[in-house]
């Protein structure tokens, strides 16, 4: 899988639809799994982070809804790519047994406060 950085602010810019940044495809040819809960409240986060991707160029498919450690080994084992719901520090001990910091890369947060950010595999960020 090629490797590539997601951060909050490269994804809010896509959204935005900057020209700048819809010009630019780093992920055309690449196909990312998304992978959440299936509590439908966090569906909204897990689209958004997927229309980002998609107007980077990224491949996004389905999103499959697991159970959370489910989806913290299947991203740490590369069966999935990406979630966009990491509740920290509610999820921390998932988030160590599958790996932690060496398996996994985070950044940033969708509201301050809410102990709520995205994670991805480490290979691809």
């Amino acid at each position: 899988m090629q490797k590539t950085g997601l951060g909050a602010a490269a994804l809010i810019t896509a959204l935005a639809g900057s020209p700048l940044y819809a010009a630019d495809q780093p992920g055309k040819g690449v196909s990312v799994q998304p992978v959440q809960s299936t509590i439908s409240e966090e569906t909204f986060q897990t689209l958004l982070v997927n229309r980002a991707l998609e107007k980077l160029g990224y491949d996004v498919q389905p999103i499959r809804e697991v159970d959370y450690n489910v989806a913290y080994m299947s991203i740490a084992s590369g069966d999935a790519t990406f979630t966009a719901v990491n509740w920290d520090p509610l999820q921390a001990d998932m988030y160590k047994a599958a790996g932690g910091d060496a398996k996994f890369y985070r950044d940033g947060v969708y509201v301050g406060g809410a102990a709520q950010g995205y994670l991805i595999d480490k290979k691809t960020a």
